[in-house]
């Protein structure tokens, strides 16, 4: 006990509680110190208990704590069924219930905000089954477990990568590669837009390309609305089949229904309905609602230490004294009328509470035939899907219960008759053993005879000698047999010989004819063959020398034209350097003073220029 204090302690003067205890100190704390201990050590594992527990009832404390204690898996030590006297501990902040739920707390911390924070996501909320049979409830179900399922997949993944070893050396290299490559990425769009702009009409190019863009994102954004739309009416369809199998089922009940039993079962649920409005839920309203005015009550009251805990269970007991002794005293009166009464108020109250209990019974009934019917209906579409048969019904099922019966009557007999054919293969076994042991007594004692007689052996011999003269009489037949066999065989051969050699003579003398001509033909198709390759070989060489014509042809075509273009330019260069100079002399010569500085000599910096142009003129 003293380690287990001495870990706590040191412990809670750690951060982040910094708590400053010593031995002594941490021992002389009152049980509400206690208890604000554990709370801040369960505050540090989840933040939602951050509460300070002398603003709090001590059954609300006792709860929240219990429930997080549940969801952290603490198993109290000790006997696991006396959990009365935990929650007694509890609640009163005796040492020996909160020391050792420190401990367990205090060893495991970053372990257990982690699953804190695991039971915020994945403690799974139960709905009754009432409200699942609505569609729209039943569908938020499924999506919020499709949720908790997606978030189990992603908190591993995120576990993983964080166990996965990344340094930050690493992370760093890659920033800084991938700002490497940031920038070369800028530098070669920068040169594309250098190239770009020398191309015409670029501005038009560049705003198509965006269009194209917008368009290709449009595209991507109504394939997902598409997506969406088809599952959304895959979920339509589910429940027009459903409803469809309730209308079904429902006609199929109001058909096969009588007006009488029809009548009945109106009656019978018209009384139930009632019952449950006049009697049973006015009577549960009411016992809702003294429980909200005595809860209404115990928080209007200012908050109960543990002296006021001993008052009120003193005061209890007292209570309770009393009373028992006015049962006694009311006891030993033994008045006969109230005795009747009695009996007859224990009747009335026994009917009562048979009468609710058959109320809910019937309630849940109810309830589990509409979760029944569901699964029913679930199964037959599965069925339906997979096999494409509808289920049974009404006197369809009637008749595949007869068949079955009758054939279930038919197994039985001749699983009957099958039980015979073994006894009798029993007791057919058991005799053949016998016998077998006969015989081998029998041997016995004819062997032990033939010793005697001085001729053992003999009974063997004569055996073997019968079993080879049968061998030898079998295999004489088999000889006979076989020879005879074969000279029939023979017969036959012989025969089938005759007739083939009779039916294939004509077709021989054909087949004859025929290979002579093949043999003209084979010559002539080789003469042919080789006046081809001849004249093949000829047509060849004519091809190349052709080729090879066309070839120096086409280049000369070539330096042709490329002689053709220069030409061309070198015309129309000098075309342009007449014109000039014809400007000029134009601009030299005229009277206006304004063209004649048009003109290129008056230009300091141009007269190189001129010159130029003055002597390729």
């Amino acid at each position: 006990m003293s380690d287990q204090i001495k870990f706590i302690v040191d412990n809670l003067n750690k951060e982040p509680f910094r708590k400053n205890y010593n031995l002594i100190t941490f021992d002389s704390l009152e049980p509400m110190q206690l208890l604000q201990v554990l709370n801040d050590v369960l505050a540090e594992i989840d933040p939602k208990q951050v509460v300070d527990i002398r603003e709090e009832m001590p059954e609300q404390t006792a709860k929240r704590m219990l429930s997080l204690l549940g969801i952290l898996k603490y198993k109290p030590p000790g006997n696991a069924t006396d959990m009365s006297t935990f929650r007694q501990g509890l609640v009163i902040g005796s040492k020996p219930v909160i020391y050792p739920a420190l401990h367990w707390l205090l060893q495991r911390t970053d372990e257990l905000k982690k699953r804190a924070y695991l039971a915020r996501f994945l403690i799974k909320l139960e709905v009754p089954n009432e409200f699942l049979q609505d569609e729209t409830v039943a569908d938020t179900n499924k999506q919020y477990e499709e949720l908790m399922e997606a978030f189990k997949t992603l908190h591993k993944e995120c576990q993983q990568l964080k166990t996965s070893g990344f340094s930050t050396a690493e992370i760093r290299r890659d920033i800084s590669a991938m700002e490497e490559e940031k920038d070369q990425l800028i530098k070669r769009v920068e040169r594309l837009k250098k190239r770009v702009e020398t191309v015409q009409n670029h501005q038009q190019m560049l705003k198509i390309a965006r269009q194209l863009r917008v368009e290709k994102e449009r595209e991507e954004l109504l394939a997902q609305q598409k997506q969406e739309q088809k599952s959304q009416l895959f979920h339509a369809v589910q429940r027009l089949q459903r409803a469809q199998n309730q209308l079904k089922s429902m006609r199929h009940a109001a058909a096969d229904a009588k007006p009488e039993s029809l009548m009945k079962r109106l009656e019978e649920e018209i009384k139930f309905n009632s019952y449950m409005v006049t009697e049973k839920f006015p009577k549960e309203l009411e016992n809702k609602k003294k429980e909200l005015h005595f809860l209404q009550t115990v928080v209007s009251e200012p908050a109960m230490g543990h002296s006021d805990l001993l008052e009120l269970e003193s005061k209890i007991n007292k209570i309770n004294t009393e009373v028992n002794q006015l049962i006694e005293k009311k006891m030993m009166r033994n008045e006969p009328m109230e005795g009747k009464l009695s009996l007859y108020k224990q009747q009335a109250s026994i009917i009562s509470r048979k009468k609710e209990a058959k109320a809910e019974e019937l309630q849940e009934a109810k309830e589990k035939l509409a979760s029944l019917e569901k699964e029913v209906s679930v199964k037959t579409n599965q069925t339906r899907e997979l096999d494409g048969t509808e289920v049974l019904k009404g006197d369809e099922f009637k008749r595949y219960v007869s068949k079955l019966r009758s054939k279930s009557t038919v197994f039985k007999k001749k699983h009957q008759i099958i039980a015979e054919f073994k006894a009798e293969f029993g007791i057919l076994q058991r005799t053949e053993e016998l016998l077998k042991q006969r015989h081998e007594n029998i041997q016995h004692q004819l062997q032990t005879i033939e010793e005697k007689k001085g001729i053992s052996g003999y009974s063997y011999t004569q055996e073997e000698l019968e079993r080879v003269s049968a061998l030898k009489s079998e295999v004489d037949e088999m000889k006979g047999r076989t020879l005879d066999d074969m000279s029939e065989m023979v017969k036959k051969l012989n025969s089938l010989v005759s007739e083939k050699k009779s039916a294939l003579a004509p077709v021989i003398k054909e087949l004859r004819q025929l290979r002579q001509k093949c043999q003209e033909l084979t010559q002539e198709c080789d003469e042919k063959k080789s006046q081809y390759d001849s004249c093949a070989a000829g047509l060849e060489s004519n091809r190349s020398k052709l080729e090879q014509e066309v070839r120096g042809l086409r280049e000369e075509c070539l330096q042709e034209e490329s002689k053709y273009h220069y030409t061309n330019c070198m015309i129309k260069n000098l075309q342009i350097q007449l014109r000039r100079a014809t400007d000029e002399m134009k601009a030299y010569v005229s009277s206006d003073q304004q063209e004649k500085r048009k003109a290129i000599r008056n230009f300091g910096k141009n007269k190189k220029l001129y010159e130029k142009v003055m002597v390729q003129i």
